[in-house]
């Protein structure tokens, strides 16, 4: 299996340290922060290891400070309640004694129901598009010197593979649509544990969608005088799906205003099943020095 895929899944397991209690380690991807996909994927591992014979529907989550990639996380759960078909967890993430991540995620017993579901868009497959890996080395190419760090975290080797359907240089963004879609999958195959993939589902929801609220402003995350940052995220889980085959991420951005953007996504599989919703603020400001959140 892929090195950087095999280090996300031990990264997913965390390390229990009491009941209702775990720990979880961060992987470095270019910058000095945690990357909140992780903290997402790791506090939902943590909320589902407390619950049984029932499946995340939901989660809403806080982003309250930025993770310190070189330290520990501790995962502190919460069992707010075990009803006859739900059961609701709260999850602290916390590091250096301060929550970074507060969430709540709620838990189904399955049973059938009506069904509907807005249909995927029309767009070219993934055969037919290229990897960002590729793209980022043609926008490193063109923009000349670019500073290590950045080039560091755009040639990071990543566990899910992306393929925009409309790539915009995010070295050099140009004003846009507020909407973008994009194909990813982890890039090897992952065991047949649907637990695991909805945790990696969770940590690849929180890619592109301030970036899709940047893109009316022709701005990006990886320019020096913007500071971009999650500030919640919520997910939830219509159906099942696996992670290792090619989903179809359509985000748009409804509004922006005080310095922060609003985002939303839809995830379909290939065959065009609604698998998740997706609904993400952002801070998005833009500063002539570099200065904290």
């Amino acid at each position: 299996m892929n090195e950087t895929l095999v280090g996300l899944i031990r990264q997913l397991d965390l390390e229990p340290l009491e009941e209702n209690l775990f720990r979880g380690q961060s992987r470095h991807m270019g910058g000095s922060r945690v990357f909140g996909g992780q903290v997402i994927g790791q506090a939902l591992v943590a909320a589902e290891r407390t619950v049984e014979g029932r499946v995340p529907h939901s989660l809403h989550a806080y982003f309250l400070l930025g993770g310190d990639v070189g330290a520990p996380i501790i995962y502190q759960v919460e069992r707010l309640r075990d009803g006859k078909s739900f059961s609701a967890r709260r999850v602290q993430a916390i590091q250096h004694g301060r929550p970074i991540l507060s969430m709540i995620a709620s838990f189904q017993v399955l049973e059938p129901g009506f069904e509907h579901a807005a249909p995927m868009p029309d767009v070219l497959p993934p055969e037919e598009l290229t990897p960002s890996f590729e793209l980022h080395e043609r926008w490193l190419s063109e923009a000349g010197a670019v500073a290590p760090a950045l080039a560091e975290a755009l040639r990071s080797p990543r566990a899910i593979e992306f393929r925009p359907v409309d790539p915009q240089n995010l070295l050099q963004p140009l004003p846009g649509q507020p909407r973008q879609a994009v194909w990813f999958r982890a890039v090897d195959r992952i065991p047949d544990d649907p637990a695991l993939h909805r945790c990696i589902l969770a940590y690849a929801s929180d890619f592109h969608l301030v970036g899709t609220a940047l893109r009316p402003h022709g701005r990006s995350w990886y320019q020096p005088f913007m500071i971009v940052a999650s500030i919640d995220h919520a997910l939830w889980f219509h159906r099942t799906a696996r992670v290792d085959d090619w989903l179809l991420y359509a985000m748009d951005s409804p509004s922006a205003q005080a310095a922060r953007g609003l985002a939303r996504g839809l995830i379909y599989d290939r065959s065009g099943h609604l698998v998740a919703s997706v609904a993400q603020e952002g801070l998005m400001r833009q500063v002539t020095a570099k200065a904290e959140p």
